[in-house]
Protein backbone atom coordinates (compact mmCIF):
# COMPACT_ATOMS: atom_id res chain seq x y z
CA UNK A 1 0.00 0.00 0.00
CA UNK A 2 1.50 3.38 -0.71
CA UNK A 3 1.23 6.16 0.85
CA UNK A 4 1.59 9.63 -0.67
CA UNK A 5 3.55 12.01 0.65
CA UNK A 6 2.65 15.41 2.32
CA UNK A 7 3.78 18.53 -0.16
CA UNK A 8 6.78 20.61 1.72
CA UNK A 9 6.36 24.00 0.73
CA UNK A 10 9.36 25.59 -1.06
CA UNK A 11 10.54 28.23 1.11
CA UNK A 12 13.08 27.29 3.70
CA UNK A 13 12.80 27.44 7.65
CA UNK A 14 14.89 31.05 7.43
CA UNK A 15 12.00 32.10 4.53
CA UNK A 16 9.30 31.12 6.76
CA UNK A 17 10.43 33.16 10.18
CA UNK A 18 11.23 36.10 7.47
CA UNK A 19 8.18 36.24 6.30
CA UNK A 20 6.23 36.41 9.71
CA UNK A 21 8.63 38.80 10.99
CA UNK A 22 7.56 40.88 8.29
CA UNK A 23 4.19 40.55 8.89
CA UNK A 24 4.75 40.73 12.76
CA UNK A 25 6.11 44.44 12.13
CA UNK A 26 3.76 45.74 9.28
CA UNK A 27 1.05 43.90 12.14
CA UNK A 28 2.44 46.51 14.92
CA UNK A 29 2.87 49.16 12.71
CA UNK A 30 -0.58 49.36 11.58
CA UNK A 31 -2.28 48.78 14.81
CA UNK A 32 0.13 51.82 16.10
CA UNK A 33 -2.16 54.22 15.47
CA UNK A 34 -5.05 52.69 17.30
CA UNK A 35 -2.99 51.63 20.81
CA UNK A 36 -1.51 55.17 20.97
CA UNK A 37 -5.67 56.31 20.49
CA UNK A 38 -6.33 54.45 23.39
CA UNK A 39 -3.92 54.75 25.40
CA UNK A 40 -3.94 58.77 25.08
CA UNK A 41 -8.04 58.61 26.11
CA UNK A 42 -6.57 57.43 29.87
CA UNK A 43 -4.01 59.70 30.16
CA UNK A 44 -3.97 62.70 32.42
CA UNK A 45 -3.11 66.05 30.75
CA UNK A 46 0.56 66.26 31.92
CA UNK A 47 1.43 62.96 30.55
CA UNK A 48 -0.56 64.23 27.01
CA UNK A 49 2.37 67.07 26.87
CA UNK A 50 5.14 65.20 28.06
CA UNK A 51 8.30 65.62 25.60
CA UNK A 52 9.21 63.04 24.27
CA UNK A 53 5.58 61.62 23.75
CA UNK A 54 5.18 58.68 25.69
CA UNK A 55 2.89 55.69 23.63
CA UNK A 56 1.50 53.97 26.41
CA UNK A 57 -0.24 55.55 29.30
CA UNK A 58 1.63 55.32 32.78
CA UNK A 59 -1.08 56.82 34.94
CA UNK A 60 -4.53 55.89 33.99
CA UNK A 61 -7.49 58.08 34.72
CA UNK A 62 -10.84 58.56 33.63
CA UNK A 63 -10.98 62.32 34.35
CA UNK A 64 -10.71 62.50 30.09
CA UNK A 65 -14.74 61.15 29.89
CA UNK A 66 -15.75 62.23 33.15
CA UNK A 67 -15.12 66.32 31.27
CA UNK A 68 -16.97 65.22 28.63
CA UNK A 69 -20.21 64.35 30.11
CA UNK A 70 -19.70 67.41 32.38
CA UNK A 71 -19.23 69.70 29.09
CA UNK A 72 -21.97 67.88 27.00
CA UNK A 73 -24.65 68.10 30.26
CA UNK A 74 -23.65 71.92 30.12
CA UNK A 75 -25.78 72.15 26.49
CA UNK A 76 -28.99 73.16 26.32
CA UNK A 77 -29.32 69.76 23.60
CA UNK A 78 -28.42 66.42 25.62
CA UNK A 79 -25.74 64.29 24.89
CA UNK A 80 -28.49 61.82 24.37
CA UNK A 81 -30.03 63.92 21.20
CA UNK A 82 -26.58 64.58 19.47
CA UNK A 83 -26.15 60.37 19.99
CA UNK A 84 -29.88 59.57 18.82
CA UNK A 85 -29.71 61.84 15.72
CA UNK A 86 -26.06 59.99 14.52
CA UNK A 87 -27.79 56.64 15.38
CA UNK A 88 -30.83 57.19 13.40
CA UNK A 89 -28.91 59.01 10.50
CA UNK A 90 -26.26 55.71 10.56
CA UNK A 91 -29.05 52.67 10.84
CA UNK A 92 -31.70 54.06 8.47
CA UNK A 93 -28.62 55.22 5.57
CA UNK A 94 -27.06 52.14 5.76
CA UNK A 95 -30.18 49.56 5.57
CA UNK A 96 -31.75 52.06 2.61
CA UNK A 97 -28.05 51.65 0.67
CA UNK A 98 -27.68 47.98 1.16
CA UNK A 99 -30.95 47.37 0.03
CA UNK A 100 -31.30 49.79 -2.61
CA UNK A 101 -28.35 48.81 -4.41
CA UNK A 102 -28.40 45.40 -4.19
CA UNK A 103 -31.43 45.52 -5.61
CA UNK A 104 -30.20 47.59 -8.24
CA UNK A 105 -27.74 45.30 -8.55
CA UNK A 106 -29.78 42.15 -8.93
CA UNK A 107 -31.28 43.93 -11.73
CA UNK A 108 -28.31 44.86 -13.76
CA UNK A 109 -26.68 41.36 -13.05
CA UNK A 110 -28.93 39.24 -13.94
CA UNK A 111 -31.24 40.79 -16.57
CA UNK A 112 -30.65 42.13 -19.85
CA UNK A 113 -32.51 45.46 -21.01
CA UNK A 114 -31.94 48.57 -23.31
CA UNK A 115 -29.89 51.09 -21.41
CA UNK A 116 -28.76 49.09 -18.40
CA UNK A 117 -24.87 48.50 -19.79
CA UNK A 118 -24.88 52.46 -20.77
CA UNK A 119 -26.58 52.91 -16.66
CA UNK A 120 -23.46 51.04 -15.27
CA UNK A 121 -21.31 52.72 -16.82
CA UNK A 122 -23.22 56.03 -15.42
CA UNK A 123 -22.35 54.39 -11.80
CA UNK A 124 -18.74 53.65 -12.88
CA UNK A 125 -17.84 57.19 -13.92
CA UNK A 126 -19.30 58.64 -10.62
CA UNK A 127 -16.79 56.53 -8.66
CA UNK A 128 -14.42 59.13 -10.56
CA UNK A 129 -15.78 62.00 -8.75
CA UNK A 130 -14.89 62.83 -5.29
CA UNK A 131 -17.37 64.31 -3.07
CA UNK A 132 -16.04 68.00 -2.98
CA UNK A 133 -16.50 67.82 -6.64
CA UNK A 134 -19.76 67.57 -6.15
CA UNK A 135 -20.80 69.14 -3.08
CA UNK A 136 -22.20 72.12 -4.74
CA UNK A 137 -24.30 70.50 -7.02
CA UNK A 138 -25.46 68.37 -3.96
CA UNK A 139 -26.22 71.25 -2.04
CA UNK A 140 -28.46 72.64 -4.83
CA UNK A 141 -30.32 69.88 -5.15
CA UNK A 142 -31.12 69.20 -1.47
CA UNK A 143 -32.02 72.41 -1.56
CA UNK A 144 -34.56 72.72 -4.53
CA UNK A 145 -35.80 69.48 -2.69
CA UNK A 146 -36.98 71.12 0.47
CA UNK A 147 -34.66 68.69 2.30
CA UNK A 148 -32.37 71.17 3.97
CA UNK A 149 -31.99 70.78 7.80
CA UNK A 150 -33.64 67.27 7.91
CA UNK A 151 -31.78 64.30 7.92
CA UNK A 152 -33.16 63.22 4.73
CA UNK A 153 -30.12 65.58 3.08
CA UNK A 154 -27.54 62.55 4.86
CA UNK A 155 -29.57 59.62 4.50
CA UNK A 156 -31.21 59.70 0.90
CA UNK A 157 -27.47 60.70 -1.06
CA UNK A 158 -26.43 57.78 1.21
CA UNK A 159 -28.81 55.68 -0.79
CA UNK A 160 -27.45 56.46 -3.86
CA UNK A 161 -23.80 55.89 -2.99
CA UNK A 162 -22.70 54.60 -6.09
CA UNK A 163 -19.91 52.17 -4.54
CA UNK A 164 -22.73 49.90 -3.25
CA UNK A 165 -24.03 49.18 -6.63
CA UNK A 166 -20.75 48.62 -7.85
CA UNK A 167 -19.55 45.81 -5.44
CA UNK A 168 -23.13 44.46 -5.21
CA UNK A 169 -22.90 43.85 -9.01
CA UNK A 170 -19.68 42.24 -9.15
CA UNK A 171 -20.55 39.78 -6.41
CA UNK A 172 -23.87 39.16 -7.96
CA UNK A 173 -22.38 38.95 -11.38
CA UNK A 174 -20.73 35.49 -9.74
CA UNK A 175 -24.30 33.72 -8.61
CA UNK A 176 -25.29 31.22 -11.01
CA UNK A 177 -28.47 31.87 -13.35
CA UNK A 178 -29.54 28.28 -13.20
CA UNK A 179 -30.30 28.75 -9.50
CA UNK A 180 -32.02 31.95 -10.34
CA UNK A 181 -34.07 29.64 -13.03
CA UNK A 182 -34.48 26.19 -10.64
CA UNK A 183 -36.10 28.75 -8.30
CA UNK A 184 -38.30 30.22 -10.39
CA UNK A 185 -39.39 26.80 -11.68
CA UNK A 186 -40.40 26.22 -8.29
CA UNK A 187 -42.65 28.67 -8.14
CA UNK A 188 -40.50 31.56 -6.33
CA UNK A 189 -41.63 35.27 -7.18
CA UNK A 190 -38.44 37.82 -7.86
CA UNK A 191 -38.67 38.90 -4.26
CA UNK A 192 -38.26 35.82 -2.85
CA UNK A 193 -35.02 34.32 -5.31
CA UNK A 194 -33.76 37.88 -4.71
CA UNK A 195 -33.90 37.97 -0.72
CA UNK A 196 -33.75 33.80 0.09
CA UNK A 197 -31.13 33.18 -2.96
CA UNK A 198 -29.51 35.79 -3.88
CA UNK A 199 -28.76 37.92 -0.88
CA UNK A 200 -27.51 34.68 1.33
CA UNK A 201 -25.21 33.60 -1.28
CA UNK A 202 -23.67 37.56 -1.39
CA UNK A 203 -23.19 38.19 2.43
CA UNK A 204 -19.91 38.69 2.00
CA UNK A 205 -20.52 41.70 -0.39
CA UNK A 206 -23.31 43.27 1.98
CA UNK A 207 -21.32 43.10 4.97
CA UNK A 208 -17.90 44.51 3.65
CA UNK A 209 -20.92 47.57 2.19
CA UNK A 210 -21.95 47.25 5.70
CA UNK A 211 -18.40 48.77 7.40
CA UNK A 212 -18.02 51.36 4.27
CA UNK A 213 -21.43 52.28 5.12
CA UNK A 214 -21.40 53.06 8.81
CA UNK A 215 -17.77 54.04 9.02
CA UNK A 216 -18.92 57.23 6.40
CA UNK A 217 -22.38 57.61 8.10
CA UNK A 218 -21.17 57.93 12.27
CA UNK A 219 -18.32 59.96 11.18
CA UNK A 220 -20.87 63.16 9.18
CA UNK A 221 -20.65 66.33 10.13
CA UNK A 222 -23.49 67.11 8.16
CA UNK A 223 -22.92 70.75 8.69
CA UNK A 224 -23.19 71.87 5.61
CA UNK A 225 -27.07 70.93 5.37
CA UNK A 226 -28.25 70.64 9.47
CA UNK A 227 -28.11 74.09 10.95
CA UNK A 228 -30.58 73.48 14.17
CA UNK A 229 -28.88 72.55 16.96
CA UNK A 230 -31.08 69.80 17.84
CA UNK A 231 -31.04 68.00 14.73
CA UNK A 232 -27.34 68.24 14.38
CA UNK A 233 -24.94 64.96 14.79
CA UNK A 234 -22.30 63.35 17.43
CA UNK A 235 -19.49 64.14 15.32
CA UNK A 236 -20.47 68.16 15.03
CA UNK A 237 -20.94 68.68 18.59
CA UNK A 238 -17.97 67.02 19.66
CA UNK A 239 -15.46 68.90 17.21
CA UNK A 240 -16.85 72.18 18.82
CA UNK A 241 -15.72 70.54 22.49
CA UNK A 242 -12.42 69.52 20.65
CA UNK A 243 -12.08 73.17 19.64
CA UNK A 244 -12.05 74.48 23.64
CA UNK A 245 -8.14 74.84 23.09
CA UNK A 246 -5.30 73.16 24.98
CA UNK A 247 -6.76 72.86 28.11
CA UNK A 248 -9.16 70.25 26.35
CA UNK A 249 -6.73 68.06 25.03
CA UNK A 250 -7.76 65.27 27.41
CA UNK A 251 -11.14 65.49 26.59
CA UNK A 252 -10.21 65.56 22.75
CA UNK A 253 -8.34 61.92 23.14
CA UNK A 254 -11.59 61.14 24.68
CA UNK A 255 -13.56 61.72 21.90
CA UNK A 256 -11.29 60.42 19.43
CA UNK A 257 -11.77 57.25 20.85
CA UNK A 258 -15.59 57.38 21.42
CA UNK A 259 -15.60 58.14 17.65
CA UNK A 260 -13.59 54.59 16.70
CA UNK A 261 -15.47 52.82 18.70
CA UNK A 262 -18.59 51.76 16.59
CA UNK A 263 -17.01 51.46 12.99
CA UNK A 264 -14.20 49.04 15.25
CA UNK A 265 -16.76 46.87 16.83
CA UNK A 266 -18.20 46.90 13.09
CA UNK A 267 -15.23 45.41 11.70
CA UNK A 268 -14.42 42.93 14.14
CA UNK A 269 -17.75 41.55 13.83
CA UNK A 270 -17.55 41.25 9.74
CA UNK A 271 -13.85 40.96 9.92
CA UNK A 272 -13.57 37.30 7.99
CA UNK A 273 -16.95 38.07 5.75
CA UNK A 274 -14.28 41.07 4.53
CA UNK A 275 -11.86 38.93 4.01
CA UNK A 276 -13.54 36.38 1.83
CA UNK A 277 -14.99 39.48 -0.31
CA UNK A 278 -11.04 40.28 -0.91
CA UNK A 279 -10.21 36.78 -1.65
CA UNK A 280 -12.87 36.23 -4.14
CA UNK A 281 -13.75 39.56 -5.82
CA UNK A 282 -11.52 38.72 -8.93
CA UNK A 283 -13.63 35.49 -9.36
CA UNK A 284 -16.09 34.72 -11.66
CA UNK A 285 -17.58 31.65 -12.96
Amino acid sequence: MRYLKRRKPNRSRAGDVGINFILIFFGIFMAFPLVYAICSAFKPLDEIFVYPPRVFVRHPTFDNFQDLFVIMKKSWVPFTRYLYNTVLITVVGTFGHIIISSMGAYVLAKYDFPGSRTFFKLVVTALMFNGYVTAIPNYLVISRLGWLDTIWAIVIPAFAAPMGLFLMKQFMEGVPMAIIEAAKIDGASEWKIYSSVVMPMVKPAWLTLLIFSVQGLWNAKASNFIFSEELKTLPYALQQIIGGGVARAGVGAAVTLIMMIVPIVTFILSESNVIETMASSGIKD
